[in-house]
């Protein structure tokens, strides 16, 4: 038996030419809603299917086998309620009302944008019926809407971008400065005290007189030589 671990969901990643090249399996929702089976491939591969808990797979999922080779998952057409609205009497919104009773229900539906899908029941079947509704028994593939945290859906798609934006703008930053600086005696703020330049000092002029000239007196004592 070869074992099968990984999935990947449209074959998403892979070029299509091997797509197109690999093996299949067709299956019903029954079984690709469960996340551990066994099938046979078409060509007479037994396979294993081991995939995380709570995995769903849908038709055209590719499965990896442990030896590198591709399976592509096919939808089995099984038998299911076509529910439409009255084609004379009818409208689009009783299809979505159609839905909610539907929903209230708990059971798994398929939703299109011209029609529903369910699984029989012949109560539900009567009581949209008693709404109105068109139903008919067919044989399709069947592909059910996940819950709103499921790993991928019939219509689901990827929504890789983030509503969290981290950018941050100068002019924020400058609108946190324009409120009234105070200062005061719990302000924490150090402001470097300016030096103080000293005036330049007033020139004032000062008046020096020479000592008035002594008689020259000449005498035995005087020490002059003449």
């Amino acid at each position: 038996m070869l074992i099968c671990s990984k999935l990947m969901p449209q074959g998403r990643g892979l070029a299509s030419v091997l797509v197109k090249r690999a093996s299949t399996i067709t299956l019903d929702w029954d079984t690709r809603q469960k996340s551990r089976f066994d099938a046979t491939d078409s060509t007479g591969r037994a396979l294993g299917v081991f995939l995380p808990r709570g995995t769903v797979v849908r038709g055209g999922d590719v499965l990896v086998a442990e030896d590198g080779s591709l399976v592509r998952v096919e939808a089995a057409p099984q038998a299911v309620l076509r529910i439409t609205a009255c084609a004379e009497h009818g409208s689009p919104f009783d299809l979505t009302r159609a839905a909610y009773h539907l929903g209230n229900r708990h059971v798994p539906i398929e939703l299109q944008p011209d029609h529903l899908k369910i699984e029989p029941d012949h109560v539900l079947a009567d009581m949209l019926r008693a709404m109105h509704m068109t139903v008919m028994e067919v044989s399709e593939p069947f592909e059910p809407e996940n819950g709103a945290y499921g790993d991928h859906g019939a219509s689901s798609h990827g929504h890789g971008h983030s509503h969290e934006h981290g950018h941050a703008h100068a002019g924020h930053e400058a609108a946190a400065h324009t409120k009234p600086h105070v200062h005061g005696p719990d302000g924490q703020h150090e402001h470097a005290v300016p030096a103080v330049t000293p005036p330049a000092g007033k020139r004032i002029a000062i008046p020096i007189r020479s000592a008035p000239a002594q008689p020259h007196v000449h005498g035995p004592g005087c020490g002059h030589e003449h």
